[in-house]
C-alpha cells in the first residue's frame, strides 16, 4: 500500500473514531438528570398511553403520549426544562428526537418510569 493510501485510511479511521465518540452538545449526564426531576421548574412527562398513565406514573408527570407529541410543541415550547419517560425508554427517547428535530432543546430523556420514581424517593 501506498504511503498516500495509508494516510487517507489513517485520516478516515480518526474521522470516524471521533464522530463516534463525540458527545453531542445536548447530552447532560445522569447526576445532572437526577437534579432536574426533582426540580420545581421541570416538568415531568410520560410519554406512555393514557391507560399505563392511569395506571401508575410519577407524582406531578402529566401524560402526552409519545403519538400526541407533535400536537403539543406550543406546550413544549413554554416549559424551562422537561423529563420525558416511559416503561422502557424507547418511546422517550423517541420523544426527545421528534422534540428537539422542531427546535425545543430544553427535553431531557430519564428513559423509565422506574428511574424517576427511584429518584423521586432518593431525594426525600
Amino acid at each position: 500500500m501506498s504511503l498516500k493510501k495509508i494516510f487517507i485510511v489513517a485520516v478516515i479511521s480518526m474521522i470516524s473514531w471521533s464522530c463516534k465518540t463525540a458527545t453531542p452538545v445536548s447530552e447532560v449526564s445522569r447526576a445532572e438528570v437526577k437534579e432536574m426531576i426533582t426540580s420545581p421548574e421541570t416538568t415531568l412527562v410520560d410519554v406512555r398511553i393514557p391507560e399505563q398513565f392511569s395506571e401508575k406514573t410519577s407524582p406531578g408527570a402529566i401524560n402526552i403520549p409519545l403519538a400526541k407529541i407533535e400536537d403539543h410543541l406550543d406546550f413544549f415550547r413554554k416549559q424551562k426544562q422537561t423529563v420525558v419517560f416511559c416503561n422502557s425508554g424507547k418511546q422517550a427517547a423517541q420523544a426527545v428526537e421528534i422534540l428537539k428535530k422542531n427546535g425545543i432543546q430544553n427535553v431531557y430523556d430519564a428513559k423509565t418510569l422506574q428511574n424517576v420514581t427511584a429518584v423521586k424517593k432518593e431525594k426525600k
